[in-house]
């Protein structure tokens, strides 16, 4: 079949584009530099603080263009940190985050919006304790530099978030603690790619 010329030339370019487009780069999130601080009211008389380290996952980022960045995050709540052994064991327990049925969180971004220079608001949905409810974070894109150590790629970001527990099915002791949950995130990623020598070349160059 021939085509006529200006539609082989469409055809062309559009395939031009494709071939030049450049995937977003991956990054794989440090368990040992990624943390989430969570602080709910305790009656009144304090912020309770608990932690929950050990986070697993991956996001697509390339900060020239927020828009199509992406992420997946798996938290393990039986590694929650809360600076006491029953209150601990409580949390965990089926009243609270269930986490013998539901061990672990998961948020996966659906849009990120761009709000300032270095910043922008992620929404996504966080799946606890079986249930699955938008959540909002504020993010702020803290550096993007070779880390000194080992020379890799590494980016960091602060975020943070508001939960209502009650979403999540956590209806109980409204009078002791506080619905309103505040999140704090700390994260650091580095760069690789599924490519197993790219990889390796990205970890021994010292060039940005």
């Amino acid at each position: 079949m021939n085509l006529p010329r200006k539609w082989l030339l469409c055809l062309l370019l559009l395939a031009g584009c494709s071939a030049a487009a450049a995937p977003v780069p991956a990054w794989r999130l440090d368990p040992a530099h990624t943390r989430v601080l969570f602080r709910v009211d305790h009656a009144g008389f304090s912020q309770a603080l608990g932690l929950l380290p050990g986070i697993a996952g991956e996001l697509r980022f390339d900060p020239d263009d927020w828009a199509g960045a992406r992420v997946d995050v798996v938290v393990p709540l039986p590694r929650l940190l809360i600076g006491d052994d029953d209150w601990r064991d409580a949390l965990l327990s089926r009243t609270w985050l269930h986490a013998g049925r539901h061990p672990e969180a998961r948020f996966r971004s659906v849009r990120v919006e761009p709000t300032d220079e270095g910043t922008a608001r992620v929404h996504g949905e966080l799946s606890l304790r079986g249930e699955t409810r938008p959540v909002v974070l504020e993010v702020k894109l803290n550096r993007l530099a070779r880390n000194p150590i080992g020379f890799r790629r590494t980016v960091g970001f602060s975020a943070t978030a508001v939960l209502d527990r009650r979403d999540f099915g956590m209806k109980e002791w409204t009078n002791l603690v506080g619905t309103r949950v505040e999140l704090e995130i700390q994260a650091e990623a580095v760069r690789y790619t599924p490519d197993t020598d790219e990889e390796h070349d990205d970890a021994d160059s010292q060039h940005d």
